[in-house]
């Protein structure tokens, strides 16, 4: 009873509660959303292949680390539960999100319940695509976990103290297994760490430093040991490093390869070296909040892709800083110029698809039945209605056992249809991105024998004949052909 007084009288605990339920509110559309997202398409395939007895990366790959796939696997590529998970994730890390607000700007109410709220709004709807259950959606979480734990950890006993940044260094090892960006928190984290660890840095280094660090290496290197004694480690290297460095590397070439990479990391070690420079000028907080701010900025144009989903990570940074606006008047026209800074850059390469209030109307007229099902799932993709036709034609005209292949980027027809994949690559871009993917492609065609193969409109051309195959419809240009020998 006590416990229900006090919680009575806790603005803290009913601010969340509110804050709670609009964001549940707010991502429950996507909850019935179709299947219609290339990146979930492509986890929902490889989950399927894990799940029919493949070898992750040798048998079923993406170039992601295992966690994200595990989590597909786990749930069956069901979208829904997926999705919930995401939300569920979603809504702990606003709790997380408020906590460490209160840590940061302890002499203002106002200065934690606005960034609570935006990053609420904005991480609750699809602006940044918080309706997708990809990676960084997944990584909020134990990244802002480790960053209440650090900022938790002062006022412990040394053993403790030893506890709390191990487990932030632990957390934040689990959110790099889910995608490899995490380790810009970790480099974030850890350099704060040390800056308010030089005054008495030998006591620091066991007590702080070396549990942090100690925490982040574990995992990965268990990881690393797994896949070596699974005689899998060089499939897991190719995915995990060279395929993203490649990847990074693409649209990161300016005068000399990776020479955009360069200059942004130029900038961050500038901003760093002025950090450190002028480290007892800034209160702790604002040290912390403009560390992780360039971290997290250097984060989301790392790729050099105009993704919105990347901006989920620099989302938790980027409200922070609204509230030290607020809470430090000292700072206050500095911080709002690299704020400033930081949206103009980030409004000039992102691409904002808008429609917001469309998707809530959209979701709104199908629940009313004042939408048909095509329209509905045609505003979120016009070839999805597609996609779902040919996910019927394949249940229809095949059994269980028969086996599909699919030329296309559309992987999530292999989920609609129930078809687990007949090789590693899921997509034909991977097929044609990965030296080994034609002749895996090719290998694959002559042992597994599909009954039907589905070359769908905007795919590159289909590298082989077709001997043996008859052309049986056209699904809105997606051909499907059809084995007669």
């Amino acid at each position: 009873m006590k416990l229900l007084t006090r919680l009575e009288k806790s603005f803290s605990f009913w601010f969340l509660l509110i804050i709670s339920v609009i964001f549940v509110l707010l991502r429950i559309p996507s909850l019935f959303e179709p299947y219609w997202y290339g990146d979930e398409g492509i986890y929902q395939a490889v989950a399927m292949l894990l799940n029919s007895g493949a070898d992750l990366y040798s048998g079923a790959w993406e170039n992601k680390p295992p966690f994200l796939l595990i989590i597909y696997a786990l749930l069956e590529s069901d979208q829904f539960l997926i999705r919930s998970l995401s939300l569920f994730f979603g809504l702990i890390s606003i709790w997380f999100f408020y906590l460490i607000t209160k840590k940061l700007f302890p002499h203002s109410r106002f200065a934690c319940i606005v960034p609570t709220i935006i990053y609420t709004l904005i991480f609750g709807t699809r602006i940044i695509e918080g309706n997708i259950a990809n990676a960084e959606n997944f990584m909020l979480l134990p990244i802002l976990a480790s960053a209440f734990l650090i900022l938790s950890a002062d006022n412990l006993k040394k053993y403790k103290k030893v506890i709390s940044y191990f487990s932030a260094g632990l957390l934040l090892s689990f959110a790099f297994l889910i995608k490899i960006v995490a380790v810009f928190d970790f480099m974030a984290f850890g350099f704060f760490i040390f800056i308010i660890s030089l005054t008495e840095f030998k006591n620091n280094l066991i007590y702080k430093l070396t549990p942090f660090v100690l925490g982040f290496i574990i995992p990965i290197l268990s990881t690393i040991i797994y896949f070596f004694l699974a005689g899998n480690f060089k499939d897991f290297s190719d995915a995990f490093l060279v395929s993203n460095v490649g990847y990074v590397g693409i649209n990161n070439s300016f005068i000399i390869p990776q020479g955009f990479l360069i200059i942004k990391a130029s900038l961050l070690a500038i901003f760093l070296l002025f950090i450190f420079w002028k480290k007892n000028k800034f209160d702790k907080s604002i040290l912390f909040i403009l560390i992780w701010f360039a971290f997290s900025l250097f984060n989301a144009f790392f790729s050099q892709r105009p993704y919105t989903h990347y901006l989920i990570m620099l989302l938790p940074a980027i409200c922070l800083m609204l509230g030290a606006i607020i809470e430090y008047k000292k700072e206050r026209l500095a911080l709002f110029s690299y704020l400033l800074i930081a949206f103009l850059a980030v409004t000039f390469v992102f691409d904002f698809k808008g429609e917001l209030f469309k998707y809530y109307e959209n979701f709104g007229l199908f629940l009313l039945n004042k939408k048909d099902t095509k329209s509905y799932q045609a505003f979120f993709d016009k070839n999805t209605p597609r996609d779902y036709e040919i996910a019927m034609y394949i249940k229809t005209n095949t059994t269980n056992e028969e086996k599909v292949f699919i030329w296309g980027d559309n992987a999530m027809v292999y989920k609609l249809a129930d078809k687990t994949p007949i090789l590693r690559y899921t997509v034909a871009y991977h097929i044609t991105f990965y030296s080994t993917g034609f002749e895996e492609m090719k290998k694959a065609l002559k042992e597994q024998k599909p009954k039907l193969i589905v070359i769908m409109p905007n795919a590159s051309k289909f590298p082989l004949a077709l001997d043996g195959y008859d052309e049986k419809i056209d699904i809105k240009g997606a051909k499907i052909y059809e084995k007669i020998l």
